[in-house]
């Protein structure tokens, strides 16, 4: 056995504001790192969009989300001053502020391991589509 650190660069394209199921991604870069047994680091370059563990069994989590979050941090809200990328331009840093711009997950036997009902999402808190950058590091024990 040997320890090893691979670091993969994703590129995931959104539609706007939305969860993207990043889980797939994330678990075949696992799978192409070689570890067996360590930790899978994702972290998201970006300040206006995030990353969230979340149920992926009813879709109807997500959209509760999303709402919550339109609630808790509102599009045009005239106490912002940061809007030169307009309206959403400020509720999307402090949506990305109270969540993760990292999440790093247990590798076990040479596989993403996660609950039975939890994915990893890239959260989009912008209105407009944008391609986001995620790097995802292994580390770990190879055989």
């Amino acid at each position: 056995m040997s320890i090893t650190h691979q670091q993969t660069t994703l590129r995931i394209p959104t539609r706007g504001r939305s969860l993207v199921d990043i889980t797939r991604e994330v678990a075949d870069a696992v799978t192409n790192s070689g570890v067996r047994t360590g930790l899978v680091t994702v972290f998201c370059r970006h300040t206006s969009a995030s990353l969230v563990i979340q149920e992926n069994a009813d879709p109807s989590a997500a959209r509760d989300l999303l709402a919550w979050f339109e609630r808790l941090a509102p599009d045009g809200d005239p106490r912002y001053t940061h809007t030169a990328e307009g309206t959403d331009d400020m509720p999307s840093h402090l949506r990305s502020a109270i969540t993760r711009t990292s999440e790093t997950l247990p590798i076990t036997n040479g596989r993403l391991n996660v609950g039975t009902w939890q994915g990893l999402y890239l959260f989009e808190h912008r209105t407009s589509p944008h391609s986001r950058e995620l790097l995802v590091h292994c580390q770990g024990l190879t055989e």
